[in-house]
């Protein structure tokens, strides 16, 4: 527990105020006007891929999980977020831990500090997924090697929320494999040290979304330099690899 308030207190240094879940200030009405919008949504909105990269309203998001595999019964316990606007970042947030079914391996507890007794009293996944949707409505997603937060958003949007998952997802490995030419970077760690990145408070799902939003900051003013304007661009640049 002391291990999380200190992170609590690392938090508020980098938004300048109190960390704030999200969960209480999403009214129950208006957690089912926007789940019922979700219902409706057949198509994923097209409008971001021509917005220019630096008019792009985002939100950089990160989960903490039991595991790599919903399918098989892993579990989210964490998802922290930030808000960028284009390559600059907001002063807003988003962190809640997830109150998971099962026990949290020891492993997972030993990487994230995020054990039973954290999460005990925090919402559950519906509860935590509908406040964070609400937190991104009308912005696109972004998260490093997304696929990971992408399986884990199918699965339980579709299993606690019975709703299809149509959110676009960015990958950064897309900007970060069209500006760095022959080299290998993979991991969060790997990206942070060759930019020169603080690694503050990682595997915690707000320091790693706040790292991220930092390496997307970056990389998107490199594609902007060499010629990408919309994500678009960044697509089809990427395919050409």
């Amino acid at each position: 527990m002391e291990a999380f308030e200190a992170f609590l207190r690392f938090v508020r240094t980098l938004t300048g105020k109190s960390l704030v879940s999200g969960i209480s200030d999403v009214q129950n009405a208006e957690q089912m006007a926007f789940l019922r919008s979700l219902r409706q949504q057949k198509l994923v909105d097209a409008h971001a891929l021509t917005t220019p990269l630096n008019e792009l309203e985002l939100v950089i998001f990160d989960i903490e999980t039991t595991g790599f595999r919903p399918q098989k019964g892993d579990e989210i316990i964490s998802i922290g977020a930030v808000k960028m606007h284009g390559f600059r970042m907001l002063n807003e947030s988003f962190y809640t831990l997830v109150k998971p079914t099962q026990c949290i391996p020891q492993t997972i507890i030993e990487l994230t500090g995020i054990d039973e007794s954290m999460t005990a009293n925090a919402p559950s996944i519906r509860e935590a997924l509908l406040a964070f949707l609400v937190f991104a409505k009308g912005c696109t997603l972004v998260a490093h090697h997304a696929s990971h937060e992408r399986n884990f958003m199918k699965h339980y949007s579709q299993h606690a929320l019975q709703v299809p998952f149509n959110q676009r997802i960015v990958d950064t490995a897309f900007l970060i494999q069209i500006c760095e030419d022959n080299r290998e970077l993979v991991t969060l760690d790997d990206v942070c040290t060759h930019q020169n990145i603080a690694i503050v408070a990682r595997h915690h799902a707000l320091g790693d979304a706040n790292m991220t939003a930092q390496i997307w900051q970056h990389y998107v003013t490199q594609a902007m330099k060499r010629g990408c304007k919309h994500l678009e661009d960044v697509y089809e640049r990427f395919a050409r690899l």
